[in-house]
């Protein structure tokens, strides 16, 4: 379940396919990863598989159940299904399924390859979430890159670094600050090479994931969960923060309170937290609270606004938004 959070959540996937197993049917792992999809504000499509491994009235039963959960499932943005049958339905969906509120449905078999042309064609005319315009204003902004990769040149014994560029435009020889370290410190380092999808770039701009190779930099001092920033952005490093947070229905057995310990994740961080301050004595289903997280091992860089969930074991216990971030200069004394 963590790679499916990390993914989800560092890598900004345009769309989310949920993949249902018809034999099987709907079982909690759905709920989760739909649950996570929705939390992200992801558009998502249904690939029911294996529709040759059981009989026409399994595969029913499985629609069935699925197009419950997607009217009414566990108190999740309610969708409508729209089953997908031939290449008329497939633009059709593709053109709306994002403003209105649609879930496409495709069963498919691996085996016989009944329906994978119509799904490689879905895919194909997919449009992306951000239009040019939008993708040119991120562009304007100062520069965000977020790290989700360290690596080495084995050749030059350069840093390597994958990742995603939230907002600005990278160029080769451009110089930024990357952080925080240890000591929440963002250090200087220099963008030597740009590559994308394997292949040399000059530029890499808003939206678009590539690898960087910086200079004047260890590997050793970088990690997962670090940032590339201009150096006019001033980041600062945070151990607390304020959050609006609401439990995932599907995981209700126990309230949490002051004192509970998780998992957090926020874009590409990934870090055990601990609730230090709430605005209510216990949180239950169905509820909202304003709690305090801090951090237990290091500072991170958190912006106001960023969607979190929060895990405890292989469950997702629930998700929420940042609304406030302590610097460490402004670190809030509440215990």
């Amino acid at each position: 379940m963590k790679t499916t959070v990390f993914g989800l959540a560092a890598l900004h996937p345009d769309f989310a396919m949920l993949c249902v197993d018809a034999p099987t049917g709907i079982v909690d792992t759905t709920r989760e990863h739909l649950s996570l999809a929705i939390t992200l504000g992801l558009p998502v499509f249904v690939i029911i598989n294996k529709i040759d491994a059981c009989s026409e009235v399994t595969i029913q039963q499985t629609i069935e159940c699925l197009t419950s959960l997607l009217k009414h499932g566990d108190g999740f943005v309610q969708f409508k299904p729209y089953f997908i049958q031939n290449e008329g339905d497939l633009i059709k969906a593709a053109d709306i399924f994002v403003e209105k509120n649609i879930c496409p449905i495709l069963p498919v078999s691996c085996v016989t390859g009944q329906n994978i042309d119509l799904l490689k064609k879905f895919l194909n005319i997919l449009p992306p979430r951000l239009s040019s315009s939008e993708q040119e204003i991120l562009s304007q902004l100062p520069v965000e890159y977020r790290i989700d990769h360290i690596y080495t040149n084995n050749t030059s014994n350069e840093v390597v670094v994958g990742g995603t560029l939230r907002s600005g435009t990278i160029h080769e020889g451009d110089s930024f600050l990357v952080g925080p370290m240890s000591d929440g410190r963002f250090v200087p380092t220099k963008v030597a090479t740009i590559e994308r999808y394997r292949v040399p770039r000059r530029i890499v701009r808003a939206g678009q994931a590539a690898s960087l190779s910086l200079l004047d930099i260890e590997s050793s001092r970088l990690r997962k969960g670090m940032v590339l920033v201009s150096p006019a952005v001033n980041p600062e490093a945070c151990y607390e923060f304020v959050a609006e947070i609401s439990l995932t229905m599907h995981h209700t057995n126990t309230p949490i309170h002051k004192g509970f310990e998780t998992t957090v994740q926020i874009e590409n961080i990934r870090q055990t937290a601990v609730i230090i301050d709430m605005n209510i004595d216990e949180l239950y289903a169905n509820e909202k609270a304003i709690v305090t997280f801090r951090f237990k091992t290091r500072c991170e860089y958190v912006l106001e606004d960023a969607r979190l969930i929060f895990r405890s074991g292989q469950q997702t216990k629930g998700n929420g938004r940042v609304i406030k971030v302590f610097s460490q200069n402004q670190q809030n004394t509440t215990t």
